[in-house]
């Protein structure tokens, strides 16, 4: 098998949740090519899915020091430090994901940056400035019904869900948001 089709089955094996068989294959193509970033990107993801978050920075770093233009390895870093609260490396590094490719994922992750650090305001601001440039993505949409409902404030958190599932409404989170109002 080479270095692609083992990554593809790597990555199918992470979301089918069978985390060990991932990880083996992510050390498998560490071996065949140290110098690629997948491998570690692999490593990384599968650590952030057993909440080994320290792991997952080391594995993170590697896959940085490899291909540092990877908006998406910025992020999954910038997510690592933010559940071990070492804020101000996770600020830099989904800032950075946000400069390389104005990542959603990333916007998202400062969002919660911004709730951990007991910032509601701003980040019911930035929200509704994200919805206003980009209307149609539901994410935002999502976070701000996520925030209101945080906030108590249900009436506005049902109308936020109610607009992401006119956007989505095969998503199961905000059917089971709405389902619970």
């Amino acid at each position: 098998m080479n270095f692609e089709e083992q990554l593809e089955e790597g990555l199918a094996l992470l979301h089918e949740g069978d985390y060990d068989h991932a990880l083996d294959i992510s050390h498998q193509l560490q071996k065949m090519d140290s110098e690629s970033a997948d491998g570690y990107h692999l490593e990384g993801m599968v650590f952030q899915k057993l909440n080994q978050w320290e792991k997952s920075i080391t594995a993170l770093d590697k896959a940085i020091e490899r291909e540092d233009q990877k908006s998406g390895f910025y992020n999954l870093r910038g997510f690592a430090n933010l559940q071990l609260e070492n804020m101000d490396e996770s600020i830099k590094d989904i800032d950075k994901a946000i400069e390389l490719d104005d990542s959603a994922a990333a916007h998202r992750n400062k969002v919660l940056h911004m709730i951990m650090n007991d910032q509601g305001d701003e980040a019911i601001t930035y929200l509704l400035d994200r919805i206003k440039q980009n209307p149609k993505d539901v994410e935002n949409w999502i976070l701000m019904g996520d925030l209101m409902q945080r906030a108590g404030q249900e009436a506005k958190a049902k109308t936020y869900y109610e607009q992401a599932n006119k956007m989505a409404p095969e998503n199961e989170y905000v059917q089971d948001q709405l389902a619970e109002m």
